[in-house]
């Protein structure tokens, strides 16, 4: 898989709440890191995501907030 973009984070599903038109899915990356993801019911599906499976969160986005104490 090639993509563009530079942040690609490989975890594991760890929880998929699925609603009648998107799902919720809860990728572990690391030790208490965990990426939230918003996707239609119907990715979600043609993916084959399953709890305990693997997958990707990649991210490119045009705005990023960093913040700090």
């Amino acid at each position: 898989m090639k993509l563009s973009a530079r942040n690609v984070l490989k975890g594991t599903v760890e929880k998929i709440v699925h609603g009648s038109v998107n799902s919720e899915v809860l990728i572990k990356v690391a030790d208490n890191v965990h990426v939230v993801a918003m996707i239609s019911k119907d990715s979600a599906e043609h993916l084959g995501l399953k709890e305990g499976g693997p997958a990707y969160a990649i991210i490119k986005a045009s705005t990023v907030i960093v913040g700090a104490d």
